[in-house]
């Protein structure tokens, strides 16, 4: 058995997968904050399966996440170059809304009393000028201990190009104080850009101690149930990685669970022939929304977490599958504030007390409360029968919402959806439109325990023409961590114009990456036969601040080759920003080398239950509200019972033990060989 593990917010998720009959099993149980480790044996419990069946373990997390937002890492200095240690705090003078009069600069992770300076500096070019005081070193090493700092971020001027000086620092500290966790900035990232780097080094130092706490709590319990010892860690760029690497750069699973679920959009689209995707990803908590263009996830190293209108956030510079993320899960709280508008998120009731309808003490009403009232979800079926709702409560808080505007429960549920998913197109706006795709060029994979009730009504709103609701949708992400293989990320700044640079020289700096990539998978015991290298590189015209990533081609790089690329970053400079300048020079910025580490993977089964006559898995009728069709007398299916090729025509409600899948009026659901469905909307 393969077995894929993913903590959200609200609930702890399980797949597992037979490698012999591709066949699928799933369980959720509830997440158990702090002890999150918990939640994952629960879930293995009581899933059934024994210690002899596991030979793939893989788990996503929202611990490092949850470290940051709630500021529960641990106590970091920073040591740096002579003259910087207020980078951190500097930041940068961009704003989101620049006349937002409530923004605030955001409050360094490390005060100023714990950022220490030492004498060196290195220049662009790696060129020593200053050579390391190594007592300074020292220096900061006695301040540090007498505050009772537990981890300390290293990051010196330019050490991208040489990291010398950063070396040799980590090695004093590692020698006069071993028990110390340490993060040297150049071992993250070598990509430039003085603050990123720091904040980015801070930012792993933050969550070293949290993470290794947790990941060798995880190992122990693992132990205990004999679990086999190829374990994994999904990382933020989609790919996995061992859990000896994960506790040394943390950072790395900043979005470990949400990519989890996009590159299983991914995989699944390229099995069902369809490659452009746009992945919608509705959990207890937050909505996730990620476009795949070719089969191809976007990743990006400008990822900010706590980014908003109010605050510039904190950059993370390390490879993280670009996604959006908005607080409206499900159980997203529904509120009026001063000035009587109606918002729903981002604050979330989470997993305790959850919403009303749990009835675990909760009493603000919630997007799964809205969605009950008006008939989305059974009452008799929510998970599977394990939780009984208390439909009552759900419509006593949403009353909450109704008296103010003078509307009925239903009314104010309805405007509670309404309010949600304008908040998602939203979302998926900024996916697509505003990077220059029409999302009616894609299809909509939608997942999460909500993303198959909200998905229909986003697609109408859209014209997107198809959504595909996957096999355990409600677990999806897990799914996708099934199918990931080992990966590894190298960025390397080096700024070169390109009719200046020679393509032997442009191969050589390609061939070091790749040699540096072997070395690394050496360690994981991979064959080279099992590796395989993508190039990208980071371009702009000259004068310009910010670049655009090229797709480089394979193979060895001539004259030929680089008029290719230089084509192919004018192509997508005018994709994203409308216009392209043909005679200005072009320049290489940064070089990026993703290589994956290729694990076995087993086919995904075809369906070989259920009927293709939809009827046999008719449960009944009941009233369900279709926004501006109304309260509709909608046919109500089991999905289990659904076998290929299926049809449903909306109104219809199909049901599963973790989600509900809607079918508008007008739309039309058909069961593929996978068991995946499929509603297509006249538009």
């Amino acid at each position: 058995m393969r077995v894929a593990t993913d903590i959200g917010g609200t609930f702890t998720d399980l797949v597992y997968l037979d490698e012999n009959t591709g066949r699928v099993g799933v369980t959720k149980t509830d997440t158990t904050p702090p002890e999150f480790e918990q939640g994952v044996i629960n879930a293995i419990k009581k899933a059934g399966l024994t210690e002899t069946e596991i030979n793939f373990f893989v788990h996503g997390t929202t611990v490092i996440i949850n470290a940051l937002t709630e500021r529960k890492g641990a106590k970091t200095g920073l040591i740096t170059t002579k003259g910087f240690r207020d980078v951190l705090e500097l930041g940068r003078s961009n704003r989101a809304d620049i006349y937002n009069v409530y923004y605030k600069k955001p409050v360094p992770f490390v005060p100023r009393y714990l950022r220490l300076e030492v004498e060196e500096r290195v220049n662009y070019k790696g060129e020593v000028l200053v050579p390391l005081n190594e007592e300074d070193v020292r220096r900061c090493i006695a301040q540090f201990k007498k505050e009772g700092v537990e981890a300390i971020g290293i990051c010196f001027l330019h050490s991208y190009a040489n990291p010398e000086h950063e070396r040799r620092c980590a090695e004093i500290i590692r020698r006069e104080w071993p028990e110390v966790y340490i993060t040297v900035s150049h071992e993250i990232t070598k990509e430039w850009r003085e603050y990123e780097r720091t904040s980015t080094a801070v930012l792993n130092s933050y969550v070293q101690p949290v993470a290794a706490r947790y990941i060798d709590s995880l190992d122990r319990e693992l132990n205990k149930l004999k679990v086999s010892n190829r374990r994994y860690i999904m990382q933020s760029n989609g790919g996995t990685t061992t859990f000896a690497r994960a506790k040394k750069a943390p950072i790395n699973m900043v979005e470990s669970g949400p990519v989890a679920g996009v590159f299983g959009a991914a995989v699944l689209g390229k099995m069902v022939g369809e490659k452009n995707i746009i992945a919608l990803d509705i959990g207890g908590t937050t909505a996730k929304c990620s476009l795949i263009e070719n089969g191809e996830m976007k990743v990006t190293t400008d990822y900010k977490i706590e980014w908003s209108r109010e605050s510039a956030g904190y950059p993370i510079k390390v490879p993280v599958v670009d996604i959006i993320e908005i607080g409206a899960g499900g159980g997203s709280i529904a509120w009026i504030d001063e000035a009587g508008s109606l918002h729903v998120g981002p604050q979330s009731a989470g997993a305790l007390p959850g919403p009303v309808a749990y009835g675990r003490g909760g009493t603000e009403p919630t997007v799964t409360d809205a969605n009950l009232i008006a008939g989305r979800i059974n009452p008799e079926y929510f998970l599977g029968g394990e939780i009984k709702v208390d439909l009552a409560g759900a419509r006593e808080a949403m009353a909450k919402i109704a008296a103010p505007f003078k509307l009925t429960v239903e009314e104010a549920a309805l405007g509670v959806i309404r309010l949600a998913n304008a908040n998602m197109i939203n979302a998926l706006k900024l996916i697509s439109v505003r990077r220059g795709y029409d999302p009616r060029d894609f299809t909509l994979v939608a997942f999460g325990g909500g993303g198959s009730m909200h998905a229909a009504a986003l697609a109408r709103e859209l014209k997107i023409k198809k959504v595909l609701i996957p096999v355990a949708t409600s677990v999806f992400s897990a799914w996708g961590m099934l199918m990931t293989d080992l990966r590894y990320d190298l960025i390397q700044t080096t700024i070169r114009r390109t009719n200046d640079i020679d393509p032997a020289e442009l191969q050589a700096i390609w061939d070091s990456l790749e040699k540096e990539a072997f070395r690394y998978f050496q360690q994981e015991n991979m064959e080279a036969s099992d590796l395989v290298f993508s190039r990208f590189v980071d371009m702009r015209y000259l004068g310009q601040e910010h670049t655009v990533k090229v797709p480089v081609p394979g193979g060895r790089l001539d004259a030929a080759a680089i008029k290719e690329i230089e084509e192919r970053f004018h192509a997508l400079h005018e994709q994203h920003y409308t216009f392209r300048l043909e005679d200005s020079q072009m320049e290489f910025v940064n070089f990026h080398l993703t290589t994956f580490g290729r694990v076995k993977k087993p086919e995904l089964a075809r369906l070989q239950t259920g009927s293709a006559d939809a009827s046999r898995a008719l449960k009944g009728h009941r009233p369900v509200h279709f926004d501006a069709e109304g309260w509709q007398e909608s046919a109500i299916y089991e999905r289990s019972l659904l076998g290929a090729g299926a049809v449903i025509t909306g109104p219809a409600v199909v049901e599963e033990p973790a989600s509900s899948t809607l079918v508008f009026p007008g739309q039309k659901l058909t069961v593929d060989p996978y068991g995946n469905l499929i509603i297509e909307t006249e538009v």
